[in-house]
């Protein structure tokens, strides 16, 4: 039996079997509900469909000039043989086991829209790859049997367009290699992204443990991007609930894209993707990654934090590594130095991703030749560079319920002695009900059988949540809603204190 045998009755999809703790106020879930509101621990898959041959270059030795993308596969020989063995070799069951093992929790798969061209042929109508429909074809099938995979292992998928026609950006991993932005310039470029997307949120939302669609990689920035995010949302969720989460890219300018997504979808599921890199500028190349990691701890944490509450804390870092330029590093020293510089980067970053963000995922899982402890996570485990534990407290499992008892009774007491000294509130009694609840949603997802898990998107929980208590009860908290959700997250903090070691 192999290792996905071994693995089918617990996580199998179709038929998941969750022992939920009793509730104060059972409302049921769906199965994908924990996958896609959890904290992401993630790593991305990088070069297994949309390719980068800095990362895994065998593939590429029968294709075009200049060679660094999948245009120039698909235009050189060989290429449906090249690609299809890549694509059924680069990441097997013992990758995913690796990744489970580690405590990661989901992985990040990039795509492209010339993959998707089996089921969908017309989404290569009018590109630059609709000459090689017959590379092609075979690859959504294999997209699906890695999201299968990875569900069988507990793992969650977030599924990234990283190459739309025309490419959204200049580098060759948007899938070619002529370094200009065709994006905007066809209408058949838009029309096919569009049709793509519709079709990976229709059927992906269907999948419990995707955990969401990133709707484009690392897109240019421009006056058009914007407006366009806000019409393709409006396409994808005439196929897709809107409990589906759609990522989307901060085109580099975090702020403003922040406060996009908090002010223009309160009720909605949308989640900023911010990448996180201090190796390719001149002022990065300048810093050594101790300076690095105290200018994160001292500066950039309070940016994301503001950030972060800009967009209601959905924002997540879709791209980091332990990559530093070779000029961070002081002269002559040796390689165990170097890897110090790193260790404490990655410890610097691991500390803000968990307090000021609902997710991660490492740049990238593995790399096909040579040593690379920056960019490799597999690498970066072996040089413990990264951590030898990525997934937070585990579970102790369940306290007695006198124990949760204790901890309302302490936490309602001390709620309504402060604001009856502080002028009264609005509804005191409803603090005790956001507080079982809480602690009772946090248990949902510290014991479920795909491992330790806790709230990471809390906000947009505690809405979905606060319809739910007001259908359930008849009655609108109206003012008293921030005292509900100050119940209710104080229950979520009580829990992981009493409940996780």
């Amino acid at each position: 039996m192999g290792l996905l045998d071994k693995f089918k009755d617990q996580f199998h999809t179709s038929s998941p079997s969750y022992d939920f703790p009793p509730s104060s106020h059972p409302i049921p879930l769906g199965p994908q509900a924990v996958f896609r509101y959890r904290q992401q621990r993630g790593v991305n898959l990088g070069s297994w469909f949309s390719l980068e041959r800095w990362i895994s270059s065998n593939v590429f030795k029968d294709s075009k000039s200049p060679g660094q993308s999948d245009f120039d596969i698909a235009s050189g020989s060989n290429a449906k043989k090249n690609l299809e063995q890549h694509w059924d070799t680069w990441i097997n069951e013992d990758d995913f086991k690796w990744i489970k093992e580690k405590g990661f929790n989901s992985v990040r798969i990039p795509i492209s829209y010339f993959h998707l061209c089996g089921p969908l042929p017309e989404v290569l109508k009018g590109t630059e790859f609709e000459p090689f429909h017959h590379i092609y074809e075979g690859t959504w099938g294999r997209i699906k049997k890695a999201i299968e995979m990875a569900g069988y292992f507990g793992l969650g998928v977030l599924i990234d367009l990283h190459g739309a026609a025309g490419a959204q950006n200049p580098d060759a991993h948007a899938g070619l290699s002529k370094g200009k932005v065709g994006f905007w310039d066809k209408h058949s470029n838009l029309a096919s992204t569009s049709l793509a997307l519709r079709y990976l949120a229709s059927e992906l939302s269907k999948i419990p443990q995707v955990v969401g669609l990133e709707l484009l990689n690392e897109p240019q920035n421009n006056s058009k991007l914007q407006a366009w995010y806000k019409s393709i949302i409006e396409e994808i969720r005439q196929v897709s609930p809107p409990d589906f989460p759609l990522y989307i890219s901060d085109a580099w300018d975090t702020e403003h894209y922040s406060k996009f997504v908090g002010d223009k979808f309160e009720n909605d599921f949308i989640v900023l993707d911010h990448h996180l890199y201090r190796c390719f500028t001149d002022q990065d190349k300048q810093k050594t990654g101790y300076q690095h990691s105290s200018e994160l701890r001292n500066n950039f944490k309070n940016t994301l934090n503001n950030q972060s509450n800009n967009a209601k804390g959905n924002i997540i870092v879709g791209e980091w590594s332990a990559s530093l330029d070779p000029h961070s590093f002081p002269p002559n020293i040796p390689d165990t130095e170097k890897d110090a510089h790193r260790r404490e980067f990655v410890k610097a970053q691991l500390e803000i991703f968990e307090n000021h963000t609902a997710g991660y995922w490492f740049w990238t899982y593995k790399k096909e030749q040579g040593w690379d402890a920056g960019w490799s996570a597999k690498d970066a485990a072996r040089a413990e560079i990264l951590p030898h534990w990525l997934g937070g407290k585990k579970f102790r499992g369940p306290p007695p319920e006198n124990v949760k008892h204790n901890e309302l009774s302490h936490a309602e007491n001390s709620h309504k002695s402060y604001w009856a000294s502080h002028g009264g509130s609005p509804d005191p009694t409803v603090f005790a009900p956001g507080f079982s609840q809480g602690w009772d949603d946090s248990l949902i997802f510290l014991s479920h059988p795909s491992g330790t898990s806790q709230i990471g998107f809390i906000s947009q929980w505690i809405s979905r949540r606060k319809s739910e208590y007001e259908n359930h009860t008849g009655k609108k908290l109206g003012k008293a809603i921030w005292e509900w959700e100050h119940g209710f997250r104080q229950g979520i903090e009580a829990s992981l204190r009493v409940c996780t070691a």
